[in-house]
């Protein structure tokens, strides 16, 4: 079975939520992985949709988890909103600005003057809202936003992610706290981060990189995949993050992964993907040793192979399926990656029936 390596890639926009840290912590080999990208000569640049924090303060975040970095290798999507409110509205325009310290740092770096809540509710005149995640939002913010949107004010959101990972789990994200400012207006807002492209064109550019030449990196398929499909970038999705092998089994074409690591330990790895046999009723993953099969709705998998095997393998029969209009349920793909994370509950691929026919490329 032939192996690619990601080596042949100049270029890498890597996400940091769920893939390079969780809360305060960096995630298990992520340091060690992209230092040893860095020092093979690949450039990096760190892309991500929260856009609380300013590059200065998020790459010295990274510095202290032991990352080479500088505050330029990194692009908030409060960046991408403020060039997209510089570019409607022109610089100088005033901007009530809602998040993190990121927010502020953007609209000044693009030459916008940044209103406060407190000024837009004193009288103070706001052309454009810039909202962005932040700690310390509150329920005025968020009022502010809806009355000056519905006054005609120009509404840019840095992302729409319903959650963010943290030391302590999962919590409300960007794009809960737009909802509810939705709830009270009448506009959608102007959402730039991804899966829209800005973000990722801005990384694009930063890097000087084709986008064939460059590999997006994510933990979550709405937004990081997604996004860099959308983008023409080749996408790997990494295990560490909000989304699990059954989301990637079941994700639609555009959120598919180009490929599936378990952490940023693969980047160093040969990279096997699986191969898919079918005879128009059934689909047969293999993914080195490891075979799943999918068919009748059901998902049989045999005990052999890696976990990341077994994974592809079974993300690949999905797919397979799923594009022949015979995507099995959500249930027994649960069931199957119980399975492929225990080798010993995993039943003989045979068991499900045998399958035949050529083979039909590689995929995952």
């Amino acid at each position: 079975m032939s192996a690619v390596s990601f080596e042949g890639f100049r270029g890498i926009v890597c996400d940091l939520d769920g893939v390079v840290y969780r809360g305060p912590h960096a995630i298990p080999h992520a340091v060690a992985a992209l230092e040893r990208v860095r020092a093979g000569g690949v450039d990096l640049v760190y892309a991500t949709n929260n856009g609380s924090r300013t590059p200065q303060d998020v790459a010295a975040h990274l510095t202290e988890l032991g990352l080479t970095v500088s505050a330029r290798s990194v692009l908030t999507s409060a960046q991408a909103a403020a060039a997209l409110l510089r570019d409607r509205l022109g610089v100088g325009a005033p901007i009530l600005g809602v998040g993190g310290p990121g927010v502020a740092y953007a609209l000044a770096e693009a030459g916008l003057t940044r209103v406060t809540t407190a000024e837009s509710a004193g009288g103070a005149a706001v052309a454009g809202v810039l909202q962005s995640y932040g700690p310390e939002v509150a329920w005025t913010d968020l009022a502010e936003i809806a009355h000056v949107v519905n006054g005609g004010a120009l509404w840019v959101a840095s992302n729409g992610d319903l959650t963010l990972p943290t030391a302590r789990g999962i919590a409300p994200g960007n794009g809960s706290l737009v909802q509810v400012v939705r709830v009270a207006v009448t506009v959608d807002p102007v959402v730039v981060g991804k899966p829209h492209t800005p973000l990722y064109e801005l990384s694009a550019a930063a890097l000087d990189l084709h986008p064939g030449q460059t590999l997006a990196i994510g933990d979550r398929l709405d937004t990081d995949i997604e996004g860099a499909n959308r983008a023409g970038i080749p996408a790997l999705m990494v295990l560490t993050g909000v989304n699990s092998v059954a989301d990637v089994a079941m994700a639609p074409p555009i959120q598919r992964p180009t490929f599936l690591c378990e952490d940023l330990r693969g980047l160093a790895e040969p990279y096997v993907a699986a191969t898919i046999d079918a005879d128009g009723h059934a689909w047969l993953g293999r993914c080195g040793p490891a075979e799943v099969r999918v068919a009748g709705g059901q998902v049989g998998i045999a005990a052999a192979g890696s976990a990341i095997e077994r994974a592809r393998a079974l993300v690949a029969a999905c797919w397979a399926a799923a594009d022949a209009g015979a995507a099995p349920p959500r249930e027994a793909v649960d069931r199957a990656v119980g399975a492929a994370a225990d080798s010993a509950d995993a039943r003989p691929v045979d068991s499900a029936g045998a399958i035949g026919g050529a083979s039909r490329g590689t995929t995952s």
